[in-house]
Formats: C-alpha cells, sequence, structure tokens
C-alpha cells in the first residue's frame, strides 16, 4: 500500500540518520582513546557547544517532520469506496459489509487438524475478509469483549479493538 511505502522510506531515512550518528560518535571515541595529543583549548570553545546544541536539534527536525507527515497519512479519510465494520470477540472475528445490505459473516481460526500443508497457524482461518484493490475502504474496528489488534502488516495497517470504543482506519490495497 502506499502507506506502507511510505513508512519504509522514512525507515530508511531514520535508520540513516543514526547510522551516520552512530559512526560519528565511534570516531569520536576510537580517536580520542587512541591519540596522544590532547587540545586543552577545546574546554573554553562557546563555538563548539553552540555547534553541539544545535545540530542535534537540527537532526531531530529531520526526522520528525517525515515522520508527522505518514503520522496525517495515515489519519486520513478520503471518500472510501465501502466500509467494513469489524468486531473482535474472544476466538473469533465477526465483519460485517455495512453498504452491502448488512452482510455479516464470522471468521474463526482453523484448527490444527484442518491445516494445508503451507498453511500458517493461528492465522488461517475459515471466511476470509474479501478488500477491493486500488479503493479505498474504511475498517470500523471495536471489540465485543477484551482487548484485540486488527492488523495487515503489508499494508501497514494496525488498530487495536477496545471495547466500547469504535476506532476507524483508511487504507487502499
Amino acid at each position: 500500500s502506499p502507506i506502507m511505502e511510505e513508512l519504509i522510506t522514512f525507515h530508511d531515512h531514520a535508520f540513516m540518520a543514526m547510522s551516520l550518528i552512530s559512526l560519528l560518535v565511534l570516531y569520536a571515541l576510537l580517536s580520542t582513546l587512541t591519540t596522544k595529543l590532547t587540545n586543552t583549548n577545546i574546554t573554553d570553545a562557546q563555538e563548539m557547544e553552540t555547534i553541539w546544541t544545535i545540530l542535534p536539534a537540527i537532526i531531530l527536525i529531520l526526522i520528525a517532520l517525515p515522520s508527522l507527515r505518514i503520522l496525517y497519512l495515515t489519519d486520513e479519510v478520503n471518500d472510501p469506496s465501502f466500509t467494513i465494520k469489524s468486531i473482535g470477540h474472544q476466538w473469533y472475528w465477526t465483519y460485517e459489509y455495512t453498504d452491502y445490505g448488512g452482510l455479516i459473516f464470522n471468521s474463526y481460526m482453523l484448527p490444527p487438524l484442518f491445516l494445508n500443508p503451507g498453511d500458517l497457524r493461528l492465522l488461517e482461518v475459515d471466511n476470509r475478509v474479501v478488500l477491493p484493490i486500488e479503493a479505498p475502504v474504511r475498517m470500523m474496528i471495536t471489540s465485543q469483549d477484551v482487548l484485540h489488534s486488527w492488523t495487515i502488516p503489508t499494508l501497514g495497517l494496525k488498530t487495536d479493538a477496545v471495547p466500547g470504543r469504535l476506532n476507524q482506519t483508511v487504507f487502499t490495497a
């Protein structure tokens, strides 16, 4: 999904900044430990202290701005094609396609005896949710009894299902 591509790009951006900072600190430590020459004038260098203060602030801003952009992109609601209501129960999920005459079905996990070779244990279900491609879908997620987590990792989605609260997420597959 486009959101997952943005998350991967942000991860690469933040990892590159973190790697460069780590290498700079490692170089400074190694050069301090291995050199015999010391400069006593650096203890009173106000310019160096100013740089040490401003540079981390700039780096934090360069990491925070893309992060905030992605945060707002994930909360954006753009006229979804249809809505699916998902209700978490103790051992199953109930899905309701509200825009299509209230189509309701339960999705139970398959017991290990019914798994085919290559199926993933605790992830295979008897009735899967069918989602359209390249159409915005709104998921309304809640729970009936305990906390649940509704997630599709490849789309970059994870929304908690909380009893008494209706959470919403919009995505495009």
